[in-house]
């Protein structure tokens, strides 16, 4: 199995080279020390598996894949678990925190020993996938830190954005994702959910009540007692799309 290792720090690459070679199938035929020094390797050997950091200089290791025709598998190696969830988003075969614990290599190269279709990586999902809408009744998976939920995504009332997250309201919970707004938005139902303004998408079915706002705009109150307001260009839109 072809591998390329691609980290900026040389004494990282020196360190998983020495990691993996107690692997005598794994043959590392090559490293780089910076994402494009990493495109133009992975273009010339056409590797079966790389290691990537994921913090670089000029590009990180998430928009280096994106300027990939063909994506091998991936195993990210990096210092920093903040970037586990968005790893496991591009579909990485597994996710490594360094110092790199010989233990834990040795259940990803285990992984990478699984037939092909179980872990073939690619960037984006299929599109079947990528296209589908999220309705009442679907099953949506969240992974906050160590906690973890699998509900209806009718179950949520509202969706708030928090810099580069998002924050889930659900019960009394409220974990957050990494995700942009606009980018949850595309996959939720719009007859279900609706953007009240930038910060706040909401669950219709979750209201209870609405008065007019200042500017324009309305208020909705949910049936938790939250409050969100509705822009007034957001307003305009509402009344178009639930006046009879």
């Amino acid at each position: 199995m072809k591998v390329i290792i691609i980290d900026d720090e040389r004494l990282a690459r020196e360190e998983l080279k020495s990691l993996l070679s107690q692997f005598s199938f794994i043959e590392i035929v090559d490293e780089a020390k910076n994402p494009e020094e990493g495109i133009a390797k992975i273009k010339e050997h056409q590797p079966d598996l790389i290691f990537l950091d994921i913090q670089m200089p000029g590009m990180n290791g998430f928009d280096m894949l994106k300027k990939l025709d063909e994506i091998p598998k991936v195993v990210f190696v990096t210092a920093y678990d903040e970037f586990a969830l968005k790893a496991f988003e591009v579909k990485a075969l597994d996710y490594l925190l360094k110092p790199v614990d010989p233990e834990r290599l040795k259940e990803t190269i285990q992984k990478v020993q699984l037939p092909e279709e179980e872990f073939a990586t690619k960037l984006n999902p299929l599109p079947a996938q990528k296209e589908k809408v999220l309705q009442a009744g679907d099953k949506i998976f969240i992974k906050d830190g160590e906690k973890c939920w699998f509900i209806d995504i009718a179950e949520v009332r509202m969706f708030e954005s928090d810099g580069n997250y998002v924050k889930v309201y659900f019960d009394r919970f409220r974990p957050l994702i990494l995700r942009s707004l606009n980018s949850l938005e595309d996959r939720l139902d719009p007859k279900l959910f609706f953007r009240a303004n930038r910060k706040f998408i909401i669950n219709l079915n979750w209201i209870s009540g609405i008065e007019n706002w200042f500017n324009g705009g309305l208020q909705v109150s949910l049936k938790d007692g939250e409050k969100v307001e509705i822009s007034r260009r957001q307003a305009i839109r509402f009344k178009e799309l639930m006046s009879l």
